[in-house]
Parts: structure tokens; C-alpha cells; sequence
């Protein structure tokens, strides 16, 4: 599984990248905002910092529009990934800039059917968010589930991108399902490694090493 971080913080995208974990970095409108940065500035520093996907959304809403953002957008640099909503002129311009060999991050996927729609356009990534999906009563893990099987089913190529990941529940069931992809805050793909026991082994060893009165360096 690739682990995307959902963020536009810099310092974050950094450290992560210095552990070898990041494979991408999602971004949407409402994190640039927390991020108080230029849109363009921030994402082409962010495409410096990783080799793999950055998605960069589209705010338009009609097809024209999406398709003059995007050309732009995709001049910031290679690994741009064009995000686009799940909508009809999102998933028409999904399938035209694909054709055109553009990388497109369909965004905001609460249904299987919607799912099979963007994988039926050509996208790249299709984003389900789980944590919405669940924030609304519905199982977000039912949700990869019936993806997973439908592009099985047919051999699409779309990547699922599990989104809106709040806990490293979420990421472990995306991993047993057989996602493609985790985006989440870089905290979340941080706490991974944590675990009580690895602590006290920790612990202990150091203990241990402290009565041998030795040093390494």
C-alpha cells in the first residue's frame, strides 16, 4: 500500500519524506488555506519534495473551467495529479485529460457507483472518504470493500485512494481490503509505528545496556 500525505504543510512533507514512508501528497482547497500559503508557491514546493502524485484541485464547476485549471495546474510540474469532483463535467473532464495523458484524482466518492463511474472515465485515483462515509452512519470500510471487488471484477486500472483516514484502524482495514492507496494526515501515517510493547522492549534494552558501562561512540 502507498501512503499519501493529506496535507500542505511543509515541514510535514518533509520529515516524511526523510523516513522514505511518502509516496504522494494529496491536497485540497481547504488544506491550502490552513496552510496560509500562495496556492501555486506551495504546490510546486510540495511536487519538489516528492517524486511521486500531488494533487492539485480544481475549483471550477462546469467543464470549460475545470479544463482551464487544469491546464495550468499541470504546468507546475510532472508529478502534478489533476483532482476533479466527482460530478458529471468532473468525470468528462476526468476523461479528457487522461486521453491527453494527465494524471486525475477523482475526489469526494461516497458510493460504489460512483466508483465505477471514474474508473469507466479513465481516473487514476478515486478518492472514497471513509471518514465522512462513516461521520454519516454508513460502514467507510463497506465502502473499499465493494470498490475492491467491482474493479476486480473488470480489471480497471483506477487506484483506490482511501480518504478522509482518521485512525490507523482505518488504515489497517484499507491494507486487509487491498487498497491501493492511504492518504491521511502526516500524524496518522506517524503513529503507525507506535505500540506499548516496542516502548517498554525499548525500555528495557536501554536499562540493560546502561549496567554494562559501555559505549558505542
Amino acid at each position: 500500500m502507498k501512503f499519501f500525505a493529506d496535507t500542505a504543510e511543509i515541514d510535514a512533507i518533509r520529515e516524511l519524506a526523510a523516513t522514505g514512508l511518502l509516496d504522494g501528497v494529496t491536497t485540497n482547497p481547504s488544506l491550502i488555506h490552513k496552510s496560509g500559503r500562495d496556492f501555486m508557491e506551495v504546490t510546486k514546493e510540495i511536487c519538489g519534495l516528492t517524486d511521486g502524485p500531488v494533487s492539485a484541485e480544481v475549483v471550477a464547476l462546469d467543464h470549460e473551467s475545470m479544463m482551464r485549471e487544469a491546464e495550468v495546474l499541470r504546468k507546475i510540474a510532472d508529478n502534478v495529479c489533476i483532482k476533479v469532483p466527482l460530478t458529471i463535467d468532473g468525470l468528462k473532464t476526468c476523461k479528457a485529460l487522461t486521453g491527453d495523458g494527465t494524471m486525475v484524482n477523482v475526489t469526494l466518492c461516497f458510493s460504489a457507483n460512483q466508483a465505477l463511474l471514474a474508473a469507466k472515465a479513465g481516473a487514476t485515483f478515486i478518492s472514497p472518504f471513509v471518514g465522512r462515509h462513516d461521520d454519516n452512519g454508513f460502514d467507510g470500510m463497506d465502502l473499499i470493500r465493494d470498490i475492491r471487488l467491482i474493479y476486480d471484477n473488470y480489471a480497471f486500472e483506477t487506484e483506490i485512494l482511501v480518504a478522509s483516514v482518521r485512525h490507523a484502524g482505518h488504515v489497517l482495514e484499507s491494507a486487509r481490503i487491498g487498497a491501493d492507496v492511504a492518504t491521511m494526515p502526516p500524524g496518522v501515517i506517524l503513529s503507525l509505528a507506535n505500540h506499548v510493547l516496542t516502548d517498554k522492549g525499548i525500555e528495557g534494552f536501554l536499562a540493560d545496556w546502561e549496567k554494562t558501562g559501555q559505549s558505542i561512540v
